[in-house]
């Protein structure tokens, strides 16, 4: 099987990192509302990827998070005067029924974005220190390009144009 390599641009034969084994790391949904096409694409995307690699004989460890911690689930929560967790729990469990219903298999691991807040913070406290990163007046941490040489070689684009940013 042949994939497309972003790094060198090209269509290369694939070859796991562990013979026999695939691992991939999906990222999930927001889970503040019912699922819509924009999240179940991807879902049913990879879902054949996963199921290519199962018929091919690889043992697939497939994972996917759900975001459960977000503007959007804070505000629903507000609206519905319940908790963030409550909101987050519902629409998981709705995620998870859509897409049986649509004969996606379940993911190895689902990893909670709350369950990585501890890790977050201390990245992006390594950040700082590194010189990486800086805080803005307002509290938001900033991500800086500039400082890292290899930043934009997967896109092939330049840094100094955009940032990335964590609230």
């Amino acid at each position: 099987m042949k994939v497309f390599n972003t790094l060198s641009r090209q269509k290369e034969e694939f070859i796991p990192l562990e013979p026999g084994k695939v691992k991939m790391y999906v990222c999930g949904p927001t889970v503040y509302n019912l699922i819509h096409i924009g999240n179940a694409r991807p879902m049913i995307v990879f879902d054949t990827v996963r199921r290519y690699f199962e018929y091919k004989g690889y043992d697939v460890n497939f994972v996917s998070n759900f975001t459960d911690v977000d503007d959007k689930i804070i505000k629903k929560a507000i609206e519905e005067g319940v908790d963030a967790d409550t909101v987050s729990k519902r629409y998981i469990d709705e995620c998870k029924k859509d897409m049986e219903a649509m004969n996606v298999k379940p993911a190895t691991k689902n990893p909670l974005a709350t369950e990585e807040i501890c890790g977050m913070l201390d990245m992006i406290a390594h950040l700082i220190e590194s010189g990486h990163a800086y805080t803005a007046k307002d509290g938001t941490v900033y991500f800086r390009t500039k400082s890292f040489d290899q930043y934009g070689k997967l896109s092939h684009k330049k840094p100094g144009g955009f940032t990335v940013r964590f609230s």
